[in-house]
């Protein structure tokens, strides 16, 4: 097993030419304010193909030889590794096979052929494209790349951590989202040689807690298929053998976060920022926002994927309006005669919510004759404005229920 060591780190970054960005680090004034850190967000989500995942592959990729790049590259991913090792096959000119699960989104499937590879659907999960991949490897002598277990791929990553050090070289702590884990250990590798007191601190999904187990039982620990998470791209069963070496020895801290706090924080980043963030990519935020961790310090926080099905976006929105307090949804059972839905539309305007969307029925089963359902989306101000509504409505006896 080859450890990935400082000075390839810094090779790394010696070789990156023009084509990987040096992406900003920028200060939120706002995230400072609701977790009373001094926030920078490490802005990954606009490297090229929307990830940091472009580093490692492009590196590992310069880093063949000849006689290699002119057999081909081959690997598994659903999405992000998979654009990332597409991109720069492309720019080397190397034949790469991507396998992909089934029921991998067809956007990125369509990016990933977009960027030149022969893409290959195999399997429900990564593990069973995995498998099909390193069949192909064998099969062609193509060289697997690793989405995280590799240590060309691990160094590019480090290079973000270089990149914060340079920016901001009193920063305090790190917080970085954990998959397989190649990002946080190279990061790792970067920050700790030269500054070894800063803290850095990986955050996983509470779905798939791999690394989090790994390091408390001090050995590499599978986890099951856990509840479906938004956050797939951090959704790793089982760590590798070179992160997780890395991780156990320099990590101060693995911590968990669940789609609800990605959710709030990816509608935050949006309406804050402008930043749209991939569920994985906001996860390190997540968890700083619900947690407050690090109160009074310098804090960078990776944000290392924008790769967000279009789809998603609009859930995210209400969602997190809704965990904001900001979206009400009300099911409101009435007379079926004229004029009743006007007391109704008058304690609204009295609280100075907004309607932003009305469904009127009549004919679903559990609504008896001679009443009309409602359905009514609330726009508000926050918390403490829907309470006063809802106050209101129950104490003109409205027969209603929450369904936010």
């Amino acid at each position: 097993m080859i450890i990935p060591t400082y000075a390839d780190v810094k090779r790394a970054d010696s070789m990156r030419g023009s084509q990987i960005k040096r992406t900003p680090l920028v200060r939120s004034p706002s995230f400072a304010n609701m977790c009373g850190s001094d926030v920078y967000l490490k802005a990954e989500f606009r490297q090229k193909t929307g990830s940091f995942k472009i580093r490692g592959a492009y590196h590992k990729m310069r880093s063949l030889s000849p006689g290699e790049k002119a057999k081909g590259v081959v690997a598994a991913s659903a999405g992000n590794h998979a654009q990332g090792v597409a991109l720069a096959s492309s720019l080397e000119g190397v034949k790469c096979t991507i396998v992909m699960p089934k029921n991998a989104s067809p956007a990125k499937i369509a990016a990933t052929r977009g960027y030149g590879a022969e893409v290959v659907l195999e399997g429900s999960n990564y593990d069973e494209s995995f498998e099909r991949a390193t069949r192909i490897a064998g099969e062609t002598g193509a060289t697997m790349i690793h989405a995280f277990d590799d240590p060309d791929v691990i160094a590019a990553q480090g290079v973000i951590g270089l990149e914060i050090l340079d920016e901001l070289p009193d920063v305090e702590e790190v917080y970085v989202p954990v998959g397989g884990g190649g990002l946080a250990a190279g990061m790792l590798i970067a920050i700790k040689e030269t500054h070894p007191h800063v803290r850095v601190v990986g955050v996983q999904s509470d779905s798939f807690p791999s690394m989090h187990l790994s390091v408390r039982n001090s050995a590499r620990t599978p986890v099951a298929d856990g509840p479906r998470t938004i956050a797939d791209g951090i959704s790793v069963r089982m760590p590798g053998e070179i992160t997780f070496d890395v991780i156990r020895r320099l990590i101060d801290d693995v911590v968990l976060v669940d789609d609800t706090a990605i959710t709030k924080t990816m509608f935050l980043l949006m309406e804050r920022m402008k930043f749209v963030v991939e569920p994985a990519g906001a996860a390190s935020l997540a968890y700083v926002l619900e947690n407050k961790p690090a109160p009074g310090k310098k804090i960078a926080v990776v944000l290392a994927g924008g790769n967000v099905d279009m789809y998603l976006l609009g859930q995210i929105v209400d969602k997190g309006l809704a965990a904001m307090g900001r979206l009400l949804k009300i099911s409101v059972l009435l007379p079926d005669r004229p004029g009743a839905f006007k007391g109704i539309v008058d304690e609204i305007t009295a609280a100075n919510a907004n309607i932003v969307e009305v469904v009127h029925d009549r004919l679903s089963s559990d609504i008896s004759a001679g009443s009309a359902g409602v359905t009514l989306s609330l726009e508000t101000e926050g918390t403490e404005q829907a309470n006063r509504l809802i106050e209101s409505l129950r104490a003109k006896h409205v027969q209603f229920r929450l369904l936010t």
